[in-house]
């Protein structure tokens, strides 16, 4: 930390909850921020994620913001400016957001979100960095094979089909033309930091950027409206929570009529990666991999809920 020019470190406390890196809390004379050891990516795909919070974060956008190395500074093998190395391990220092989650979130936390997201899809506009989401289509024609045989007749029914409307959708001309940028990717209610009260939160960041990548906008939307604005028991959308969200992103973003087109489609493929996921890392647990699975039947409820009830976006006025 004295070296970043960061102060003098005070404290040092390990963060509960990870699940795929090692965490720190750091408290210097100087200030509060977060140590992180990647213990899954490598230097050589980090640069990617710090550079693309590195560019929000000078845009306005509430993000933890990458500390770069002095000018003076050595840097180590395979290291860069915002790229560092303990323990052996890729390293990152970010400054510590301040506030808490929301896991039950109201329509004001969802329209709080909303915007935030739209304005850092527009500033993103520019980023130079071109990694795909690794999570993406080409990722579930490779994992659904390998995930068919833990599923029962008709689960495996449900996620080939799927998946195969998913290819029909992407083979679009429709789907050519949505915008991209980068995009989160993962935009859960525990990857959003509130402060101000329950009646009147006030979003104070986005963090966990590791699983961003290019995609389109509306595949990032329809991500964050499956976590943020469905019941957890049944799957179900919830309508005002849902509205709110659109209605918000819309305030600094307008939705082309394509994107209002497909975002049925995109809500569903929004379910599927993150059903998929889940059953990767129940079923086919990396070696020594430090995650804890989630349970992959939520995302399962919320895909067919996604077919059965189609997330429809409001006519533009």
């Amino acid at each position: 930390m004295a070296r970043l020019g960061l102060g003098q470190l005070t404290a040092l406390r390990g963060i509960e909850g990870g699940i795929e890196n090692t965490n720190y809390f750091v408290t210097t004379d100087q200030g509060q921020w977060v140590l992180t050891l990647f213990e899954r990516l490598t230097h050589a795909q980090l640069p990617f994620y710090l550079r693309l919070m590195k560019h929000l974060a000078r845009r306005g956008i509430a993000v933890p913001e990458p500390q770069a190395k002095p000018p003076e500074m050595l840097r180590g093998p395979q290291e860069d400016d915002l790229l560092h190395t303990v323990a052996g391990k890729p390293a990152a220092v970010v400054n510590r957001l301040r506030g808490a989650s929301e896991l039950e979130p109201t329509p004001a936390h969802c329209a709080a979100v909303g915007a935030a997201l739209a304005r850092a899809h527009l500033a993103a506009r520019d980023f130079e960095g071109r990694q795909p989401n690794l999570r993406g289509l080409p990722w579930w024609n490779e994992t659904v094979p390998a995930v068919l045989p833990f599923l029962d007749a008709p689960q495996a029914a449900l996620i080939t089909s799927e998946l195969a409307y998913q290819n029909h959708v992407a083979a679009s001309s429709a789907s050519a033309a949505l915008p991209r940028g980068a995009v989160h990717a993962d935009l859960f209610r525990d990857n959003v930091m509130f402060g101000g009260t329950r009646a009147q939160p006030v979003l104070t960041g986005f963090f966990d950027y590791y699983f961003a990548g290019v995609d389109t906008w509306l595949f990032d939307l329809a991500v964050a409206l499956n976590d943020w604005a469905v019941d957890w028991a049944t799957g179900r959308a919830d309508a005002q929570r849902t509205q709110a969200m659109l209605q918000a992103y819309e305030s600094q973003r307008r939705l082309g009529a394509a994107e209002r087109r497909l975002l049925p489609a995109m809500a569903r493929a929004g379910a599927l990666r993150f059903w998929l996921s889940r059953l990767w890392d129940l079923h086919l647990p990396r070696q020594a991999a430090l995650l804890v699975p989630h349970d992959p039947a939520h995302f399962e409820r919320v895909l067919r809920e996604r077919i059965r009830n189609p997330l429809l976006a409001a006519a533009a006025p």
